[in-house]
């Protein structure tokens, strides 16, 4: 759109307040407000940097919407940034990783960790740290005995399962437990989510105690750490966010912006009790004063589908005055404080968001998921055979995410037909050589199994046999989750960390079959015999087929479908062998 049509346009539209929509096509390109539609509109004619002006030049029609109030404007601006995701406006996309915990809406409630909660569920969360949520839902099952069995396997029972065995649930299915106690166990499991860390933290230090006083040190450490987890779930010295009575609920945001793009960190109180922590991801504003106009523009997206808090603390304040008008009509107070308490608070959601999803560092985001440091040298190990013949394994190394060729290594194996032998013996040959000073790379921050949690137990098993402390995780093809030696992830799928990881266990596979490809070729085997069958097609039989033994269980016709296998080289074949 050039600048006459854009001036003509805009001296069509109405003096009200009001929302605007830059349009190409069918696709909207950008969404605005406005206290004067005619005024605003006409203000694009002289863009105020050159991303809007990209974005008037590729629009073709500008369209409208009259509101009654300002008030209005704004939140229907927020919706429809929210609904079509225009590519000029900052977009918020909320952060969807986090686990929460369910308490179901069941006579007996189970309580699970759920991405997916239940509308009718009581829940809590979200958290960030989904092991700790694990260890603190084990502790509540272990304390009050509250199930985490599925519905199906709940019903119909006549005695009760391994959990009630193990101590883990009480069984109300088969009435070992009344109604009215489940109930109170449940009830002591909410005072817990709600703040009142006592109701779990007492009782386990009482088992610490006993297993203490019976010489069960084992179990008194095991039971001592789980004690520090729980005692430091609702934050410690962080939990009491406001102590104006007042305001019973109150968020407090830090902004942390990284190139295009830029985190919200939100915590978020309720009675002086930190409930909520959550990360939010959006495109990164142009200009000068970049945070004070992503609050602005984050402000009201957020909240148009949420309830209001009583206060915002910020870090700046917004400048768009509207935002904050509107906050502060709907009875929310808006501070950005300078000092004392409040200001730490504002720090440390500073903290949270620097410690965001990064996109521009994959790597790092990838060691923070596993608790370890950057690993910036990652190593990773598949194996290739054919049911036990020319078994091979692969190493390959990547420095920052890129492919460091030079670290390449491969190895021959034993032939046996067992994927766990073969990594087994490949880690140990790794290890054993890291340790005893012959390999000339430096030892690696991390190594990538290409595998399940079988291929992973094996590579631990060597490394705990050698001595080599290196973390060691898998990545298992199918549903491309990451197993540890204590958990399993499930990250999204567009992760950046999760693409890291794959690209490696992709070259260590690609590596593999292509040695044990060459190694298989190269063996001498009765095909040589066979008048006919030079060494083209003797490798053209083995890739189809994979072993002399499949072929010799194959047909005259199968044997043809291999190029370059005529009727009479096929029937000498099959006469051979």
């Amino acid at each position: 759109m050039d600048v006459s049509a854009l001036r003509t346009r805009a001296s069509e539209l109405p003096t009200d307040p009001g929302v605007y929509q830059f349009h190409s096509g069918e696709t909207i390109l950008y969404v605005g407000k406005a206290v004067n539609l005619r005024s605003r509109v006409r203000s694009y004619a002289d863009p105020r940097s050159d991303r809007i002006r990209r974005m008037v030049r590729a629009a073709d029609r500008i369209e409208f919407a009259v509101t009654d109030t300002e008030t209005q404007a704004l939140l229907l601006e927020a919706n429809l940034i929210k609904r079509n995701q225009p590519r000029y406006n900052v977009r918020l996309k909320d952060d969807k990783s986090y686990p929460l915990v369910q308490l179901t809406n069941h006579p007996c409630p189970r309580i699970e960790i759920t991405r997916d909660p239940n509308d009718a569920a009581t829940i809590f969360g979200p958290y960030t740290d989904k092991t700790r949520v694990e260890t603190v839902v084990k502790a509540i099952r272990e304390v009050y005995g509250i199930r985490g069995c599925s519905d199906h396997k709940f019903q119909g029972r006549d005695r009760p399962c391994l959990d009630y065995e193990m101590g883990l649930c009480t069984a109300p299915c088969t009435g070992e437990i009344t109604a009215d106690s489940y109930a109170e166990d449940v009830t002591a499991a909410i005072r817990f989510f709600e703040g009142e860390t006592g109701v779990l933290s007492d009782p386990l230090r009482r088992q610490m105690a006993s297993a203490a006083q019976s010489q069960q040190f084992e179990r008194a450490a095991h039971l001592r750490d789980r004690l520090d987890v729980v005692e430091q779930f609702h934050g410690g010295g962080e939990s009491a966010i406001s102590s104006r009575h007042d305001e019973r609920t109150v968020d407090v945001l830090g902004v942390a912006i990284d190139g295009d793009s830029a985190t919200v960190a939100r915590l978020h109180s309720e009675r002086g009790q930190l409930v909520d922590r959550s990360r939010h991801t959006l495109s990164a504003p142009e200009g000068e004063d970049r945070i004070a106009a992503l609050l602005s523009a984050f402000l009201p997206q957020f909240y148009a589908e949420r309830s209001l808090p009583h206060a915002v603390l910020l870090s700046e304040r917004p400048d768009d005055t509207d935002v904050v008008s509107w906050l502060e009509s709907e009875g929310v107070a808006v501070r950005v404080p300078g000092a004392g308490r409040e200001a730490k608070l504002v720090e440390l959601a500073l903290k949270n968001a620097r410690k965001g999803p990064n996109r521009g560092d994959p790597i790092g985001v990838l060691g923070d998921e596993l608790r370890i440091p950057r690993p910036n040298r990652i190593e990773g190990f598949d194996v290739s055979h054919a049911q036990g013949t020319a078994a091979v394994g692969s190493n390959v190394c990547f420095v920052d995410g890129s492919a460091d060729k030079s670290g390449y290594r491969r190895k021959k194996l034993t032939d046996q037909n067992d994927d766990y032998a073969n990594m087994y013996e490949l880690l140990h040959w790794r290890a054993t050589r890291a340790i005893a000073d012959r390999d000339d790379r430096p030892d690696p921050d991390l190594l990538v199994i290409d595998g399940g949690g079988g291929q992973l137990g094996a590579a631990i098993d060597a490394l705990e046999t050698t001595g080599w402390d290196v973390p060691a995780i898998a990545l298992a093809k199918e549903n491309e989750l990451v197993i540890t030696p204590d958990r399993v992830i499930d990250w999204p799928n567009d992760a950046p960390q999760l693409h890291v990881l794959q690209r490696i266990r992709d070259e260590s596979h690609r590596f593999a079959v292509q040695y044990h490809q060459t190694l298989r070729d190269d063996v001498t085997t009765v095909l040589d015999e066979i008048p006919g069958v030079g060494p083209q097609t003797r490798s053209r039989l083995l890739r189809r087929f994979g072993s002399v033994d499949t072929i010799r269980e194959a047909s005259v016709d199968d044997l043809r479908d291999v190029s370059g296998v005529g009727k009479k080289t096929a029937e000498a074949i099959a006469d051979r062998l």
